[in-house]
C-alpha cells in the first residue's frame, strides 16, 4: 500500500479504536449544504461524520478487530464516529433522515459487535443518558423519601395532638 493510503488507513483506524460505536451512512444525494448541517448537527450531538475511502477503511476496519464490512461499504459511504452518548448521534441522524429523505444507515458497530440498520434505529429510541442517569436517581431517592415520611408521620401527629390539647386549653 502506498505511503498516502497507510497514513488515511492509519487515522480511520485511530478514529475507530477511539470510538466506542461506528455508524455507516449511505450519504448519496446530499448536497454540500446538507452535508455540512448533518456534520453540525452530529457535532452537537458529540460525534463526527467523515467520507470514507471504502477499501482503506474496510482494511483499517479488520485491523480494528470488526471484521469485514464489504457488504456495507458499497456505493458512498461515511463513517460517524464519537465519544459520547452513543443513542444521541443515532437520533441525530435518524432525524436527519427522516427530514431530508437522505443519508441512509447502513449498519454500524458498537464496541467489536455488528449492528443493522435497525439495531441502529433501536438506539435511536432510547432515552438518552441524561434520562437515564435521572431515572435511576428517582429510583434511588424514591425508597428514602418514603422511609423519611414514615419516620416522620409519628412525629407529626404528636405533634397536631399536642397543638389540639394547648388549642383546647387555651379556649
Amino acid at each position: 500500500m502506498r505511503q498516502e493510503k497507510q497514513t488515511i488507513s492509519a487515522e480511520y483506524l485511530a478514529r475507530l479504536n477511539n470510538s466506542p460505536f461506528v455508524y455507516l451512512v449511505d450519504y448519496r444525494g446530499l448536497n454540500n449544504v446538507q452535508f455540512s448541517e448533518l456534520r453540525k448537527r452530529l457535532s452537537k450531538a458529540g460525534a463526527e461524520i467523515h467520507v470514507v475511502k471504502n477499501s482503506i477503511f474496510g482494511i483499517a476496519s479488520k485491523e480494528a478487530g470488526l471484521g469485514d464490512v464489504s457488504g456495507e461499504m458499497k456505493g458512498q459511504v461515511a463513517a460517524v464516529t464519537g465519544g459520547k452518548d452513543l443513542t444521541n448521534a443515532a437520533k441525530t441522524l435518524r432525524t436527519f433522515s427522516k427530514e431530508f429523505d437522505k443519508a441512509k444507515v447502513k449498519g454500524g458497530f458498537l464496541g467489536s459487535k455488528r449492528l443493522s440498520a435497525q439495531d441502529v434505529v433501536a438506539l435511536a429510541d432510547l432515552p438518552s443518558i441524561e434520562a437515564l442517569r435521572s431515572k435511576l436517581l428517582g429510583l434511588f431517592q424514591a425508597p428514602a423519601s418514603a422511609l423519611a415520611r414514615v419516620i416522620a408521620t409519628p412525629g407529626a401527629q404528636i405533634a397536631r395532638i399536642l397543638q389540639a390539647r394547648v388549642d383546647k386549653e387555651t379556649n
